[in-house]
């Protein structure tokens, strides 16, 4: 076969096959807004990975920094049951919450997280809502994380004795401040995130341990301390009447599990193998993450044991209750009392900016996952994938939450417990039915040799069989999901407002993305397309240019073609061939955009072009008119209720097509002018059925 022969001619380049973005502002303040990041910013990090001990402290600043309250918190819950309750926690933590995403790390490593996993799950409209229930939980944990960090900074800083009488009543300005403060570091661009995390993460925690070692070392001289607490827990009875009341007290504790959903979210900055490139995923990342999981873990859970029992023993409960001097900072008490206020203010520096740093690595958190998912499903404005406008979002919303809760740090604390435990708990879910599934049906083929390679797997059978095994792993985490869900159900009924929040920022996300999708219909929403065969790519050249005249057809049979064509020559003066276009639709009409599959054939001297995985027939039309930008091209109107037809074309991609590809056409000619003719279009009235497949 000579090399000129139809069936060896080369497909052309998809980027060949693309309608060209719509340009962007270029000076400006549209300009700047979008110098500070593309579209396609959170995909390119491999120069930015970093080895996971460094990365370890970008999650840290966000879980360590609940060390500023904390302790706190669990005193005002538990009292004397504190250390009890937070050894509970730290069970958990370790059992639980670490299992959890290690897991998460291996089946989401894109930093998605669990949101990722149970979006795969379902499909349709039904996974669009969950999706978008799951990104308000998210908001709220990651904007809770930046107002109620800031707030707690404030608090550190205006009950310090060096600045107390000239800061006093100052906190609400002062958390405003700091939030600018963020929302300016990440509009000037954050590329040094990890270095200076370390810089941060790693003083705070070196001071919390100097502060536990000063706080032992005045208990073993004071061992009454430590009789008057053994003397409280007493009150409550034997150690297991304790530990059954420590385990109730347990969800108000919920705040020190924070930081896991962070922990995956930073998995794209994780420096992994050089061979990671080798497999369908890269295992070498997986495992440097699940590192980071657990060296966050096990420093976390000592830090959270040892702050408590000094904190419970050296903190009388006069001065941590609300308006004692050590309420919402109670390790920042005991260091000004037992070292002093020098070392107490070097203390309030470095919470200070570990709570500023910690709204920080939330802002990076929602950067990286508001981008991934809104403005993908056609439930954003496309700018909101630019950093610059979404941190001036981010930026309004946490000055409004702030000003609603007044900047207090337990106000706010309900809201930010609902959504770090139903995020957990989601996750907990999304581990259970994906390890059921493995048991039942065996991992992927494409990336089992990839996991047994690493130890993450067992190699698969070499017959292909994949036998199945019990659900050892889906039970256990189910019985996790338990937990958690109680968990999650105590602090709801403790604290109602929580869920009150959240189902603010959930109706928000939801309404807003409605009206996205709605404005955002008349896009083309087609990503490129891809021709079935060498003939095609070859009949496809030849009609580029206004060379044909593009005819939708309803119904791709002999008797439909041979219909259009009649009708087409009869009533109209053509020049050149028809090109007879038959869209048919995916079944998942929900996606916003998708690839489309084009195979084109002769058919007598004309051309008949067959499309599958269109999400909507007007738009599809739209797209190919585009890319073929033909002589004419012919619409047919169904002349039926508008408002049906519009729902139609929202929800499933029908509807009147031939006026929605006029709007479509109409929208991207106005936002990308040109000097070349249009192509003409008619608009022909038939009265007949609305397509189902077809336009």
């Amino acid at each position: 076969m000579s090399a000129n022969t139809p069936a060896e001619t080369p497909y052309p380049p998809r980027e060949a096959l693309r309608v060209p973005e719509l340009p962007t502002p270029s000076w400006g303040l549209g300009g700047w807004l979008y110098r500070g990041g593309s579209p396609e910013h959170a995909a390119h990090v491999d120069d930015q990975a970093r080895p996971w001990y460094l990365v370890l402290w970008l999650t840290g600043v966000d879980y360590f920094s609940t060390l500023g309250y904390q302790p706190g918190i669990a005193l005002l819950a538990a009292g004397a049951l504190s250390p009890v309750a937070t050894l509970i926690l730290i069970l958990v933590t370790l059992f639980g919450a670490l299992p959890v995403y290690a897991q998460v790390a291996r089946h989401s490593y894109s930093g998605q997280g669990s949101i990722a996993m149970l979006e795969r799950l379902l499909s349709g409209w039904r996974s669009k809502l969950f999706v978008l229930v799951l990104l308000g939980f998210a908001a709220t944990d990651f904007v809770i994380t930046m107002t109620l960090s800031a707030a707690d900074a404030a608090v550190h800083l205006v009950e310090n004795p060096l600045v107390a009488e000239y800061l006093h009543g100052g906190q609400l300005w002062i958390t405003l401040a700091l939030l600018a403060l963020l929302a300016g570091v990440f509009l000037k661009g954050f590329r040094e995130a990890i270095g200076l995390a370390a810089l941060i993460g790693i003083p705070y925690i070196l001071l919390n341990l100097l502060v536990v070692i000063r706080g032992g070392i005045e208990i073993a001289r004071h061992p009454e301390y430590l009789q008057a607490w053994t003397s409280a827990l007493a009150v409550q009875g034997d150690w297991s009447a304790v530990v059954l009341v420590a385990a109730l007290v347990f969800p108000k504790l919920a705040l020190g599990l924070s930081g896991f959903e962070t922990g995956v979210a930073v998995m794209p900055l994780v420096k992994g193998d050089p061979d990671d490139r080798r497999w369908p995923l890269p295992v070498g990342r997986i495992q440097s993450s699940r590192k980071l999981l657990a060296a966050a873990a096990l420093i976390m859970s000592v830090m959270l044991l040892t702050t408590s029992l000094v904190t419970t023993l050296l903190v009388p409960e006069t001065a941590y209750r609300e308006g004692g001097p050590a309420a919402g900072r109670v390790m920042a008490y005991v260091a000004h009392r037992l070292m002093g206020d020098f070392v107490g203010t070097i203390y309030d520096i470095s919470t200070i900016l570990i709570l500023w740093f910690a709204g920080a690595s939330a802002m990076a958190g929602l950067l990286n996952l508001v981008p991934r998912y809104l403005p993908r499903l056609g439930m954003a404005p496309r700018w909101v994938a630019y950093v610059r406008p979404l941190v001036l979002i981010l930026f309004a919303i946490n000055v409004i939450v702030t000003l609603v809760f007044r900047a207090e740090v337990e106000a706010q604390a309900g809201a930010y417990a609902t959504g770090v435990l139903f995020l957990i708990f989601s996750a907990s879910v999304a581990v259970t039915l994906a390890l059921w599934r493995e048991a039942r049906e065996g991992p992927s083929a494409a990336v089992t040799p990839a996991l047994a390679v690493k130890g993450l797997a067992e190699p698969e059978d070499p017959t292909g069989i994949r036998p199945r095994r019990f659900p050892w792993g889906a039970i256990y985490f189910g019985g996790i999901s338990l937990v958690f869900f109680y968990t999650l159900a105590q602090n709801i009924h403790e604290r109602p407002d929580g869920i009150i929040i959240a189902s603010v920022f959930i109706a928000g996300i939801i309404l807003l993305s409605l009206i996205s999708r709605y404005r955002r219909s008349t896009e083309l929403r087609v990503e490129r397309i891809d021709l079935a065969d060498a003939e095609s790519c070859r009949l496809w050249e030849s009609m580029l240019g206004k060379k044909v005249n593009l005819v939708p057809i309803k119904h791709c049979t002999a008797e439909g073609i041979r219909s259009k064509t009649e009708e087409i020559r009869n009533y109209y003066r053509v020049e050149g061939p028809l090109a007879l276009l038959h869209v048919r639709l995916r079944d998942d009409r929900s996606d916003f955009s998708g690839e489309l599959s084009v195979a084109v054939t002769r058919v007598g001297d004309d051309y008949l072009i067959l499309v599958d995985g269109a999400v909507a027939i007007a738009n599809t039309i739209a797209y190919l008119s585009e890319l073929l930008d033909p002589i004419s091209v012919f619409l047919g109107l169904t002349r039926q209720n508008t408002v049906a037809q519009a729902i139609r074309f929202l929800l499933w991609g029908e509807g009147e097509t031939g006026i929605r590809v006029y709007e479509v056409l109409l929208r991207h000619w106005e936002e990308t002018p040109e000097d070349d003719v249009r192509p003409r279009i008619f608009l022909i009235s038939d009265g007949s059925e609305p397509a189902t497949t077809g336009a």
